[in-house]
């Protein structure tokens, strides 16, 4: 189905919407690498990216509702394995998901300006994965940031989905969580999609809603049995989509 985009939210979103993005994001990135590597997971650290994308989200009418929380042990450290479905699962992780993490993310990413290197301030992990010893050592980097409660937020589809539906997962996630031996979250984003789907730059308001399942116990899964671990993850992320 085509989107229905009305033509004064349009001009409201490329006239004022996106030029304070801009400036939002330019703030957000500058002061995260100052305050990054002064204070390394403190809630001073994280304040720039949380302000930023709630922030972005009000000023384009989207709503975020979390539910699950509860099932969560602050303090402790998780793997978050999410559906991504546009640009907006990140606004949506960042500004309520009250935990402490790093997201592991595709090299490419480091490139763009500013925001790349706010990133590798913040400590985030980047992939390549054309090389298959680079990706290695930042898998290994990885498992050595997952300590004193913080926590590492993985796509494991690797990619956003071009149609909204939940993709094939990718391995590496799960080893790292089958090493260390520390439970998975699967996350089911809905929502996202609607907002902005990968094919287009323009913005539906809307809700999103961020739903927290259950943490696997990875302890029963040896690495022979890595498969199945991603399939039941696969399944409850899925479970969770409404559309």
């Amino acid at each position: 189905m085509k989107r229905k985009l009305n033509p004064f939210l349009l001009l409201y979103e490329y006239l004022i919407a996106v030029p304070v993005w801009a400036v939002l994001t330019i703030l957000a990135a500058l002061s995260t690498m100052i305050l990054s590597p002064l204070w390394p997971n403190r809630k001073i650290s994280y304040f720039p990216a949380r302000f930023w994308s709630r922030a972005i989200c009000a000023l384009f009418f989207i709503r975020v509702k979390v539910s699950g929380l509860e099932k969560l042990q602050a303090g402790k450290s998780y793997i978050f394995m999410l559906n991504h479905q546009s640009w907006f699962d990140i606004f949506a992780v960042y500004g309520w998901l009250p935990f402490f993490f790093k997201w592991i993310m595709k090299a490419d990413l480091r490139k763009i300006p500013l925001v790349g290197k706010a990133c590798e301030s913040a400590g985030h992990i980047f992939i390549n994965r054309e090389s298959p010893k680079a990706a290695q050592q930042s898998l290994e980097k990885a498992k050595r940031t997952l300590q004193n409660g913080v926590s590492v937020v993985i796509f494991p589809e690797g990619t956003r989905s071009w149609n909204g539906q939940l993709g094939k997962f990718k391995r590496g996630g799960f080893k790292i969580a089958t090493d260390l031996g520390l439970p998975i979250v699967p996350v089911t984003l809905n929502g996202c999609f609607e907002r902005m789907p990968r094919s287009t730059f323009a913005v539906k308001p809307g809700p999103i809603d961020m739903l927290i399942h259950e943490p696997i116990d990875v302890s029963a899964y040896s690495p022979e049995e890595i498969p199945a671990l991603m399939q039941r993850t696969w399944d409850i992320i899925h479970g969770g989509m409404t559309a």
